[in-house]
């Protein structure tokens, strides 16, 4: 799935929150953070910075993590802050998968009524191969009847709906990971 630049932008924002958050962590903390050093360093030295020079500083090491692997920074934080960064960020990410199926069952309504037909209940759908390649505990059938019903009614039941079985397959995906370690 190719993320849209204002789906990038809204994703390099929540990274920046998580940067804010970091720098914000006593030094001793600092020293822990299970990412690389010049990261790190970073970090420490954004502490002492007022105004426009910590916010590039910020904006620097936001670049420098978008390519790295965040996921250990935001269960560092949790487990820490307790913050509530990482709540936010799956939240954000469900509702971007829900978004582009519904968006996409609404397009493929509007090509079948082109063609004079209608929308079957188990139309093909390329975004639910690739949320249940993601989320294998996810129910494709149901996805792709709701998103057909949605497109047809614009019920908002039915998005509310997706968007409650696409969170039942992640906490499912996340229990799973936690009982295989």
């Amino acid at each position: 799935m190719e993320l849209s630049r204002s789906e990038q932008k809204r994703r390099i924002k929540q990274l920046e929150k998580l940067v804010v958050e970091l720098v914000d962590l006593p030094a001793s903390l600092l020293d822990k953070l299970p990412s690389g050093e010049e990261v790190r360093e970073l970090a420490k030295e954004v502490r002492g910075l007022k105004g426009g020079a910590r916010k590039r500083q910020i904006k620097y090491i936001t670049k420098l993590l978008r390519r790295e692997p965040v996921e250990p920074l935001y269960d560092f934080l949790a487990k820490r802050k307790g913050s509530e960064l990482l709540q936010q960020k799956k939240f954000h990410e469900i509702e971007y998968l829900r978004d582009i199926l519904v968006e996409e069952a609404i397009m493929a309504r509007r090509r079948a009524k082109e063609m004079q037909q209608e929308l079957e209940e188990d139309w093909q759908s390329e975004v639910v191969r690739d949320i249940t390649a993601e989320l294998p505990a996810v129910d494709s059938r149901g996805l792709t009847r709701l998103a057909c019903l949605f497109a047809m009614t614009r019920n908002k039941n039915h998005s509310r709906e997706i968007f409650r079985m696409l969170q039942a397959a992640r906490q499912q995906e996340e229990l799973n990971r936690k009982v295989e370690r």
